[in-house]
């Protein structure tokens, strides 16, 4: 059984329990462990994930209106994550042109398809790629590498015959950096971290093409081995960061991702098929998704960080009764940077009906939140009652004070407007659960 197959299992017995309680989480806490246990993930992993997910399920008390099923979901979910790495570290547009990568790894590994994928996947991503046949080792590679690419108008530069290594990547990226490629993706021979003469190429082909990164090909089916070998090439060469391939068909890719991951090394990509456009970038949030079965489990967390946002009793009176101020806005703006990003954080929220805030609007929320504060401080107490007074005058003495434009005086009136339109048909909807815990302790009614 395959590691997503385990854990769905697991996840979809413990989804089905009346209640959460401590025998619940240890069923489920079993049944993670034999699915990592069996993807080869270490012992000493599955232990140190076991035991986080126990203590945090036991510490981690519910919000109002969040299940305790949903806690424990949550605290899997991000222990998972953090096991595969933690963080997204999928190819980001390159800054400096031409970009060049030299892509190393064990023979076997898939190493020359994978440059053909990577390649293509940076082509349909608008960028004018070439690559480069640098493995003199294996005759047929440099032909597999333009069987797969030529069909895609990417330019292959290799040397038939060719036993010149480090030349043949040096007189390549020359000549593709001539026909204005953004990236230049160089593909090198076979090697095991033991074959000294081989890395030692790798070195000297490192020294003389100045890569911008040197990214390594590691085979998902090789397991916990993945870690050691990483490390090795590392020390040879030092890698920017890791592809790792046959995830489709490796009942180990956990062991391999999570000994990659515990090197440090970002996994930018994983294979996903054979298939030439068989790949993606390598995100662990959607990753771990998709292994437990439950498409929608971001927005579980997220929506457990909104029930965590801090709303006082008073707070709460005032709101459903209509006297949303401006101060409210900006204490709950403060809390809510604290929660994660406001735009994920406002998109799951469940109301149905609610008007749209602007795009524009919520994009700049964060980044504006510093201002907004300074252009509150700089206001009177009767500007802050009543922000709607607030005329070009005002404005001005207002950012001046606050040392900003007198457009971003302007964009925070809009701001609470727009807010206090929402608070408004919120009201007239379902409301946070966390604003109706607090409502209910000030004994209202709504």
């Amino acid at each position: 059984m395959k590691l997503g197959e385990a854990l769905k299992v697991a996840v979809s017995k413990f989804v089905g329990r009346p209640l959460a309680d401590k025998e619940a989480v240890e069923e489920l806490v079993r049944g993670i462990q034999r699915a990592l246990l069996m993807a080869d993930v270490k012992v000493e992993l599955v232990k140190e994930i076991s035991d986080r997910i126990r203590e945090r399920s036991e510490r981690e008390k519910p919000p109002p209106g969040i299940s305790r099923k949903d806690i424990v979901l949550k605290v899997v979910y991000e222990e998972l994550v953090n096991l595969l790495g933690g963080r997204s570290t999928g190819w980001k547009r390159p800054q400096e042109r031409p970009h060049i990568v030299m892509v190393v790894g064990i023979q076997g590994s898939g190493k020359t398809t994978t440059v053909a994928k990577i390649a293509n996947y940076l082509r349909s991503n608008g960028l004018k790629v070439g690559a480069v046949g640098a493995d003199t080792y294996r005759p047929a590679a440099l032909a597999q590498l333009k069987q797969l690419l030529s069909p895609k108008g990417i330019s292959v530069y290799g040397e038939e015959g060719g036993s010149d290594a480090v030349g043949i990547a040096v007189r390549g990226v020359n000549r593709l950096k001539e026909m204005g490629c953004e990236v230049i993706i160089i593909d090198t021979a076979g090697r095991h971290r033991d074959q000294e003469s081989l890395m030692k190429e790798m070195e000297e082909m490192a020294k003389a093409v100045r890569p911008n990164s040197v990214a390594l090909v590691i085979d998902g089916t090789i397991g916990q081995a993945a870690g050691p070998q990483a490390e090795a090439f590392h020390k040879t060469t030092p890698i920017g960061w890791i592809a790792v391939t046959k995830l489709d068909t490796s009942a180990k890719g956990g062991g391999a991702l999570s000994a990659v991951a515990a090197t440090g090394a970002p996994i930018r990509f994983i294979g996903t098929g054979e298939r030439i456009e068989d790949i993606e970038p390598f995100e662990p949030e959607s990753f771990v998704s998709r292994l437990l079965g439950i498409p929608d489990l971001k927005s579980i967390v997220e929506r457990v960080k909104i029930a965590e946002i801090s709303v006082s009793e008073e707070e709460a009176k005032r709101i459903l009764k209509g006297t949303f101020t401006l101060e409210d806005m900006i204490k709950q703006l403060k809390e809510v940077k604290k929660a994660g990003p406001l735009e994920k954080l406002l998109s799951s929220l469940p109301f149905p009906g609610l008007p749209k805030i602007p795009e524009e609007g919520l994009a700049k929320f964060e980044e504006q939140a510093k201002r907004f504060e300074a252009i509150y401080n700089s206001m009177t107490p009767e500007e802050r009652r009543e922000p709607t007074i607030i005329d070009s005058s005002r404005a001005r003495r207002i950012a001046r004070g606050a040392g900003v434009r007198e457009g971003d005086v302007k964009r925070l009136v809009k701001q609470y407007l727009e807010a206090k339109r929402f608070v408004k048909a919120a009201k007239r909807t379902r409301i946070p659960a966390n604003v109706a815990e607090a409502l209910r302790k000030a004994g209202e009614e709504f």
